[in-house]
């Protein structure tokens, strides 16, 4: 099989690259483009582990095909912040200690990066419905929760 050329914008910069049609957007993202912070756990879209939002919503990249990007917007863990200018919910996840082996870490920020985007005053029951589909056998959850609510405080008190 051949393969398809995708044009798409990734971490906002427009892009384009050729995807075997067969291949998963999590393994496209990883071992095309190079972007290793997508980890892939489970590839059933049980674990979370490589979520990704795709034209805004959070989505498991071992449950897409490569090709279904054409004409989309992937943001991806490497766009949230750098070494030295994390995300406030990255600085959050840090603080709270909301990671331990650091597996289930980029699905769970970009689970909740999406989620905060939508819902910008969260419960506790609210962030743990959100990362209800996100598994981590680490931190028992607690500082991750936290780091959630923690990122929506700040926001709130900043406007």
């Amino acid at each position: 099989m051949t393969d398809q050329s995708v044009t798409f914008t990734l971490n906002g910069q427009q892009r384009e690259a050729a995807a075997d049609p067969r291949m998963h957007l999590g393994d496209f993202l990883r071992h095309s483009l190079g972007l290793t912070g997508t980890h892939i756990g489970c590839e059933h879209g049980v674990c979370g582990a490589c979520t990704v939002i795709v034209d805004g919503s959070p989505v498991r990249s071992c449950l897409m095909l490569a090709v279904q990007i054409d004409g989309g917007t992937v943001e991806t863990v490497e766009s949230l912040g750098k070494p030295g200018d994390l995300s406030p919910l990255q600085k959050a996840f840090s603080a709270n200690h909301g990671l331990q082996c650091g597996f289930c870490t980029p699905g769970m920020l970009m689970t909740l990066e999406a989620f905060l985007r939508t819902t910008p005053a969260p419960t506790e029951e609210d962030v743990r419905v959100a990362i209800s589909g996100n598994i981590c056998r680490c931190t028992g959850y607690q500082g991750i929760v936290q780091a959630a609510l923690d990122t929506a405080s700040a926001k709130a008190n900043r406007t």
